[in-house]
């Protein structure tokens, strides 16, 4: 969970990234994450309009929480665009990302982030993609996570 840039959270179906971002400002932070959008069709399909993906649009709503979260431990989360996250996704598949500025940032938010993220996500898609199966009842890592979601694909 560790890197050498910062905490991060991956396998092929999804990231979550939380990096420093020194060239900003003091205790500013990068906040990426993604969805494999190739890998949750199977998942999704048939759940969704053109424009309301419900992977996708758990994602967009989990960095809406993220911001949340960052406002109520001090710290100021700021929309950019760029590249900062540009080569994090693990797969060459097709990803859906978002990225966010965290300035201000107390030393205990970003593993903060990528744990309460994964737990976000998930039960964000369980809920709108299988209702009838149970969310894990624990944080799980990123590999045995890997493994749950396969197993939602193949049982939808």
């Amino acid at each position: 969970m560790t890197g050498p840039q910062g905490f991060e959270y991956r396998n092929d179906y999804l990231f979550f990234v939380v990096r420093p971002a020194p060239e900003r400002e003091t205790n500013a932070w990068i906040y990426c994450s993604g969805v494999n959008v190739t890998r949750f069709s199977t998942l999704t399909r048939g759940r969704h309009g053109l424009s309301s993906n419900p992977v996708i649009r758990g994602l967009q709503l989990v960095k809406h929480s993220v911001s949340r979260l960052a406002i109520s431990r001090g710290a100021r989360p700021r929309l950019i665009r760029g590249r900062d996250c540009a080569g994090i996704a693990p797969t060459p598949e097709t990803w859906y990302s978002e990225i966010l500025l965290i300035e201000d940032t107390p030393a205990s938010l970003p593993v903060g982030i990528i744990v309460f993220c994964q737990e976000d996500l998930i039960e964000r898609i369980v809920a709108n993609c299988c209702p009838e199966m149970k969310k894990p009842d624990r944080a799980l890592s990123s590999d045995e996570l890997q493994i749950f979601i396969t197993g939602l694909s193949r049982s939808s």
